[in-house]
């Protein structure tokens, strides 16, 4: 049974991933679930958000670097977003968060779909 991809990105996304790798050093996605930016995914270097027992990791984003970008949510959130494929994406405008793309006049955020019966079924590991 092979690793179904819960979290994906699109192409205008990892170059904006990819510039500010080059500006902030590696990075990490946590997908929101508060109330600032609703469920925008908020990305932060690597380590700047404390990960703990309550999250879960998704998958890592392959943009193109030396290694893979984390992005991870919280297992309560994750109780409702289960059956659910995500992809991260960029768009012009400001979100309301403390996230590091802010300040490039765009944010990220996720564009989803329910996963096909055959994903959800090999997501269960």
């Amino acid at each position: 049974m092979s690793e179904v991809e819960r979290v994906a990105v699109t192409g205008e996304a990892a170059d904006m991933i990819g510039r500010l790798t080059e500006a902030h050093g590696p990075l990490m996605f946590h997908q929101s679930g508060g109330c600032c930016d609703g469920s925008s995914p908020m990305c932060y270097t690597d380590g700047e958000f404390r990960i703990g027992d309550s999250d879960i990791l998704l998958g890592e984003l392959d943009v193109g670097l030396d290694r893979g970008v984390p992005v991870w949510m919280s297992k309560a959130q994750f109780e409702y977003w289960q059956h659910t494929h995500l992809t991260i994406d960029v768009v012009k405008g400001r979100g309301a968060g403390f996230s590091l793309e802010a300040p490039e006049g765009v944010r990220f955020l996720i564009r989803s779909r329910l996963m096909y019966d055959e994903e959800y079924v090999n997501s269960q590991g």
